[in-house]
């Protein structure tokens, strides 16, 4: 399904690239579930620390990424309890991860499927998930479908908008565009900022509901709150446009920017033609030409602002080279 990424900005702006095509929602293959109370990410392959291997909650371990300690505790809660499908989740994510444990997907499928069918939500996504790749069992899109409903029916955010999905690319006839936009719904409820963002499409799109520029732009502002890129992106175009809401160029600058932050092309394009023409945010070339280059090196052209970058003095032209390699990394 071909999903729209924005107008061309109007105005001074209106010398855009191309109008791209934004990213179709597309299965949301995600993280193995996360445990319980999960604090932020752990580094990977982190050591267990002395005398950690006394707690007794392997989830606590696995969040300060104790892996080695976390795996110990888990297999002892399950061999203490065959029925612990918590433990035997956190097993599956730890080999499928290859932390604590050697990376085996075969044995990470294996206790997904366990931990499924003890009713677990998340183990019966993650199977899904594995179903759907290939990875560690046969890829078997129906069979992953049949996890992600199971993990579905137990309000799983990311198995609802799996399936919003699979209604669109597997229906069999033509996209179930209003079946999809049952589980998109069911999705952003429960917390999915895909799911957002895709009902913000197809209420731009007129697909499977009716037009409604006022609800896309809701959905894509809740979709940009979560951290959703695509989301910031759209919600950003509606903003400037003034398409379901009250124009806002200052607002869109803002948004633009933040998905730029996020290595967004689409973003860095616009925010690069904002930052040169001065609306919504105070004119910086240098800072402009940096996005255009970031932009135009991941394949969005604009003869515009190519334009505007031979017109830079050389002392500028060394701040824009420094400020590329600076976001970069270099």
């Amino acid at each position: 399904m071909k999903l729209r990424i924005g107008f061309a900005i109007a105005g001074l702006l209106l010398a855009s690239t191309a109008q791209a095509q934004a990213p179709k929602p597309e299965l949301r293959p995600g993280n193995a579930p996360e445990p319980p109370a999960a604090a932020e990410k752990p580094a990977e392959n982190a050591p267990a620390a002395p005398g950690f291997e006394d707690v007794s909650d392997p989830f606590a371990a696995y969040q300060r990424g104790f892996y080695a300690t976390a795996f110990q505790l888990a297999l002892k809660r399950v061999e203490a309890n065959k029925r612990d499908a918590a433990a035997m989740t956190l097993l599956g994510q730890l080999y499928r991860e290859g932390n604590g444990a050697p990376r085996d997907p075969k044995e990470a499928a294996r206790w997904f499927r366990l931990a499924a069918d003890l009713g677990d939500a998340n183990a019966a996504f993650a199977y899904g998930v594995s179903l759907l790749k290939g990875q560690g069992v046969p890829l078997d899109r129906a069979a992953a479908q049949k996890q992600f409903e199971r993990a579905a029916e137990k309000g799983h955010s990311e198995a609802l908008y799996n399936l919003g999905v699979m209604a669109i690319e597997d229906t069999p006839k033509a996209p179930d565009f209003k079946k999809a936009t049952d589980y998109f719904l069911r999705g952003a409820a429960a917390g999915s900022a895909d799911a957002a963002y895709s009902l913000g499409v197809l209420y731009h799109n007129g697909r499977g509901v009716d037009h409604n520029d006022v609800e896309a732009i809701g959905w894509f502002k809740r979709a940009a709150e979560a951290d959703n890129v695509p989301g910031m992106v759209e919600y950003a175009i509606m903003l400037f446009n003034g398409e379901g809401a009250l124009r806002d160029e200052a607002g869109a600058a803002r948004w633009f920017l933040k998905a730029a932050q996020r290595n967004n092309p689409i973003a860095q394009n616009r925010a690069a033609r904002l930052l040169a023409a001065g609306r919504g945010v105070q004119t910086n070339l240098v800072e402009a030409m940096k996005w255009h280059l970031l932009a135009r090196n991941a394949g969005i052209q604009d003869a515009w602002l190519d334009g505007r970058l031979t017109q830079l003095s050389t002392s500028q032209r060394a701040a824009v080279e420094e400020a590329v390699k600076k976001f970069s990394g270099g």
